[in-house]
């Protein structure tokens, strides 16, 4: 079988970069090693910046409607109500910043909506397909399976998550290191005894670690998690889930009625030595491994992902050079990294959750792909590489003209300029704070690509990005 894109596995970021590259008309196959989507509720927050990835992937409502904001916890004490804490600052949602605050989904809640949003859009994952090999040449990747026929793709894409078999088979290092050498416990469970108005925090006491439930949205469900001391190795099973939840709240054994999924690991943070080795890239937990703490996984990897898509459609339809495609490590690699230093810090309780963890202030100044043309560019102004803020004006609200799989460009002040055999997507608004005045490109991923005070060197940045 030959596709143009080779997806191996069918996680959040595997779904994500399917469902853009479908809807750039772009073949691409996903192939994944489970007989089906994965069903626990593990990476369950949602952050600003990637609510307007969803957003823009068509799926934003179906998200809303499966989740909640964070509820409020409730610290426990000797099974009295001891006080709440909140886990989070978040603002005010603004015009420039429309999303504030994580919002809780189960994390097989949005593969299931991801899933239904590619199958809308002509995709489909072929499960059951365990990749045992995988080897290149200068026109593109051959994929073997430990069952059926193997598939030749001119780009491959590792979304497989921590265990890669893609990155292992190419020989890819991960570093890292364990953020906590204390194993945790995970899993979504049935209880009875507890509100679904708040998040249930029960605080470490004499050899036991902390267990916390949260109510998760939109199910019966709570997610329960639970530290453990080294050396100990969790008891996954009904008895033993029961029995933990006996020993470290006021509540019965009993109350656990039931186990749909549960899951214990180390939290660790690790990253490839490199995102990217000829016609394969590595994405998601694949290229990198975080503490569930800071909530960045997911996010970190659906970001991967919408990276990604626009610049291998570019290239797969002959609109950009190959080059390109050096610019998804170039820019990923070191967003990676903060956010790895980041969910470690939260982890050990050396940052709050909030601003940082938003995931609204990350961009790509200084990379190739980020042209600045202006000299007199305000501190703190808007400039190439920042995420383009959304916004009304003149009747325009930019988040919906940036929408879809183009590149828009905005005129803020000033006229938009004619360039003849460019078919870009233009908007002219008045004056607006957020962005001064001037041109700003904004490519697929809602990032300001070239900013200009006029159109001088524009025509040659869009024909070099597939603009």
């Amino acid at each position: 079988m030959n596709t143009d894109v080779l997806v191996v596995g069918a996680g959040p970021t595997g779904l994500a970069l399917a469902l853009d590259l479908a809807r750039r008309g772009v073949s691409a196959l996903v192939v994944e090693k489970a007989e089906g989507l994965f069903p626990g509720s593990r990476g369950k927050g949602i952050q600003p910046r990637t609510m307007e990835v969803l957003d823009d992937f068509g799926v934003l409502d179906a998200v809303r409607a499966a989740g909640a904001p964070y509820p409020v916890g409730m610290i426990w004490q000797d099974g009295e109500r001891a006080g709440e804490h909140r886990l989070f600052e978040a603002g005010e949602p603004t015009e420039s910043e429309p999303f504030q605050g994580p919002w809780m989904v189960p994390q097989w809640r949005t593969q299931e909506i991801l899933f239904t949003r590619l199958r809308e859009l002509g995709g489909e994952v072929a499960f059951g397909r365990e990749l045992v090999g995988i080897a290149q040449d200068a026109d593109g990747v051959t994929a073997r399976f430990a069952s059926g026929a193997p598939v030749r793709a001119r780009y491959a894409v590792a979304s497989d998550g921590g265990r890669s078999a893609v990155r292992r088979a190419l020989g890819i290092g991960m570093t890292g290191e364990t953020v906590d050498p204390q194993p945790m416990l995970v899993a979504d469970v049935r209880l009875t005894g507890l509100d679904r108005e708040n998040c249930h925090v029960f605080p470490p006491t004499g050899d036991q670690g902390f267990m916390a439930a949260w109510p998760l949205p939109g199910t019966e469900d709570f997610q329960l998690i639970a530290q453990f001391e080294e050396g100990t190795v969790p008891d996954l099973s009904l008895d033993g889930i029961r029995k933990l939840v006996a020993t470290r709240s006021h509540l019965a054994a009993d109350a656990v009625t039931e186990v749909r999924w549960a899951s214990d690991f180390r939290p660790r943070a690790a990253m490839a030595d490199r995102f990217r080795q000829g016609r394969v890239f590595l994405a998601g937990d694949a290229a990198h491994v975080h503490s569930p703490a800071g909530g960045q996984g997911l996010n970190t990897s659906v970001q991967d992902a919408y990276n990604l898509g626009w610049k291998l459609a570019a290239v797969l339809r002959g609109e950009a050079d190959a080059a390109l495609l050096d610019s998804y490590e170039e820019e990923r690699l070191p967003n990676a990294a903060a956010m790895l230093g980041l969910s470690t810090g939260v982890h050990r309780g050396e940052v709050r959750r909030g601003e940082a963890t938003a995931q609204l202030g990350l961009g790509y100044r200084g990379c190739s792909l980020a042209v600045e043309t202006r000299t007199d560019a305000a501190e703190g102004a808007l400039q190439a590489g920042d995420r383009a803020p959304d916004g009304v004006r003149g009747g325009v609200r930019l988040f919906d003209a940036f929408r879809g799989p183009h590149w828009t460009l905005v005129a803020v002040g000033t006229d938009l300029p004619d360039l003849p055999g460019y078919s870009l997507h233009g908007v002219r608004i008045p004056p607006y704070e957020a962005y001064g005045t001037g041109l700003f490109l904004v490519r697929p991923d809602g990032y300001v690509g070239w900013a200009g005070a006029s159109a001088e060197g524009l025509a040659k940045y869009a024909a070099r990005v597939g603009a």
